[in-house]
């Protein structure tokens, strides 16, 4: 008997340490998506025209018999997915659609990802006001909706997604001005809104103190030069409707590339702005700027290699000083008044280190440089349309030069 009761509790451990082990150990399956965020990729995929989803884009490879989350290799392109620890559902933490024409509205249920943080539809043929739920992505650090067909004004819901960084509108039809509230992105590196209808005076986004690239090329925005974060890298205000003088951007001292060509900016170049320490390319072309300031840049580290200020009302001699910086690679002075003969200092330097020098469409005159002809075919230099005497035969002369009438009355005005 004493032997049965001792089995009998051996047995009886034996089941309590096993069950106790079976139950301690961690449940291995793993989580479905969350119906509600099937339910907007449904909603999307059905809200555009199947004819612009070809057999080789990512939205065919939506099966919705298959669980979006779960499947692996080559279904369900352009989504990803959360992985919580819990037995909680998946959720859609990224949606970035490739470029391929999908034509379409984007469904307001794109508001209830509420998990977003990459919203992505490049190139495509989205149209239509975008949706108001946007305000529903608190999380969203990254919108991109370049090359679609959104109109309306900007969302308003932006400026209340304080965790962007990156927001990039450029080639649709959003049109009215700026919010003024958008300065409140305190975490924002990089905005684009070119190639849009936008207008009006641009707010003050001094509060955008971390952005490092503002692109408002091709709208119609006008005023003076707006007041802007400090720490730009890449400024592009081209093709607008800008005026007065640009002597703020030497507070800059961190821009690489600044493009404010075809505006309305005028009067002086000042030479701050070509020895800003990190200025790079500076394309000041199709505005009304009468001079540029220079000195003698020996011994300044003026990183500058591209300098294109064709299209404006320069006058008088070439600014030899020019010749001095450098890293200059590329000079366009081309369209403009000047007059008097090509420095010689300018021979010096094609192909040491200039590559391009577009001087055509000006008043100069006298004979070319020697080195000119010598370096003629290891550089570009257009001379076409000045006063020079520049032998037919020699190719960079091609183009012709103004008639002598042309030419003695710009004389007898003064130059």
């Amino acid at each position: 008997m004493a032997r049965l009761l001792r089995s009998l509790f051996s047995l009886s451990f034996h089941y309590v340490i096993v069950t106790t082990v079976f139950i301690s150990i961690p449940r291995l399956t793993h989580s479905l998506t969350l119906d509600a965020d099937i339910d907007v990729l449904s909603a999307l995929k059905r809200g555009l025209d199947p004819n612009s989803i070809s057999p080789t884009s990512y939205l065919n490879t939506w099966d919705f018999n298959l669980d979006p989350c779960q499947v692996m290799g080559g279904q369900f392109l352009g989504i990803l997915c959360s992985n919580p620890l819990d037995n909680s559902s998946q959720r859609i933490t990224a949606l970035d659609l490739d470029g391929i024409g999908y034509d379409g509205f984007l469904t307001p249920s794109i508001g209830n990802l509420t998990e977003l943080t990459i919203l992505s539809l490049d190139k495509n043929k989205f149209r239509g006001p975008f949706p108001g739920t946007l305000s529903n992505l608190k999380k969203l650090t990254r919108l991109s909706l370049v090359d679609n067909y959104f109109t309306g004004p900007i969302p308003r819901a932006i400026p209340s997604l304080m965790n962007l960084e990156y927001i990039d509108l450029s080639g649709n039809s959003f049109s009215g001005s700026i919010p003024t509230n958008i300065s409140g992105l305190r975490s924002l590196t990089y905005l684009s809104l070119s190639n849009n209808g936008l207008a009006g005076k641009i707010p003050d986004l001094r509060g955008l103190w971390q952005l490092q690239t503002l692109d408002l090329g091709t709208n119609q925005f006008h005023g003076n030069l707006p007041i802007l974060p400090v720490r730009l890298r890449s400024l592009s205000l081209s093709h607008n409707l800008f005026s007065g003088h640009i002597s703020p951007v030497k507070r800059f001292t961190h821009l690489r590339r600044l493009d404010i060509s075809d505006n309305r900016f005028s009067d002086t170049i000042s030479k701050d702005i070509l020895l800003l320490p990190r200025l790079v390319h500076l394309n000041v072309s199709l505005n009304r700027f009468t001079a540029i300031e220079t000195v003698n840049f020996f011994g300044e580290e003026t990183p500058l290699e591209v300098l294109d200020a064709e299209n404006n009302h320069f006058h008088g001699n070439l600014p030899v000083n020019l010749v001095t910086i450098r890293n200059l690679g590329t000079l366009n002075l081309a369209h403009n008044l000047f007059s008097g003969p090509i420095p010689s200092e300018f021979g010096d330097k094609p192909g040491r280190p200039w590559r391009a020098l577009y001087l055509n469409n000006n008043f100069l005159s006298g004979n070319l440089p020697p080195e000119f002809i010598h370096h003629a075919t290891r550089v570009t230099i257009s001379l076409a349309n000045n006063c020079l005497r520049c032998p037919r035969d020699i190719p960079l002369c091609r183009g012709g030069q103004r008639s002598a009438s042309e030419c003695g009355e710009k004389n007898n005005r003064g130059g």
